[in-house]
């Protein structure tokens, strides 16, 4: 029954346009949502790359249909963090991660998959309270940034320039 269980989680997340969120997957299989936290547990160790993300879980894909992708290195405080994004964001950038460089665990990846003001509003909430990634790396971190074309790319490299923010050779 739990493998069946299993099984039919990992369909529906792969079936899904969205996230789908533990509370969902939850109701849905008539569970509790540690049941799917520990479904996602064992699914991963036998091999699944199932990701939990702040807007659910989901199966990670390549870039959607003719997105580009590049990775850019940044370096700021906490306070600019919502800035950051939203720039990007209104530059029609998608900002897939957040990466730091740990010295004892290596490298520490964190999904974001923030593509609008409203993605930035909910992320900063979720922030409150908390320590970002870039707490732990005097500010050094990289994104993973998606767009459409290369130019939208190119002018969010320099919007982070602008900023003050990017990291370059």
């Amino acid at each position: 029954m739990s493998d069946e269980r299993r099984q039919v989680l990992l369909r529906i997340v792969r079936d899904s346009v969205a996230p789908v969120t533990g509370a969902d997957l939850a109701t849905t299989l008539g569970v509790s949502r540690q049941v799917i936290v520990q479904d996602v547990a064992i699914l991963r160790a036998a091999g699944s790359e199932i990701i939990a993300t702040p807007r659910g879980y989901v199966l990670p894909s390549a870039p959607a249909g003719g997105q580009l992708r590049t990775v850019v290195a940044v370096q700021h405080r906490r306070d600019q963090i919502e800035i950051e994004l939203v720039t990007l964001v209104d530059l029609g950038i998608r900002i897939v991660d957040v990466v730091i460089e740990h010295p004892v665990y290596g490298e520490l990846r964190g999904l974001l998959m923030v593509e609008s003001r409203f993605d930035v509003r909910a992320f900063m909430t979720r922030l409150e309270g908390s320590e970002p990634l870039l707490a732990l790396t005097r500010g050094v971190h990289l994104h993973t940034l998606e767009a459409s074309r290369p130019d939208v790319l190119e002018r969010g490299r320099q919007a982070l320039r602008d900023l003050g923010i990017l990291l370059e050779r």
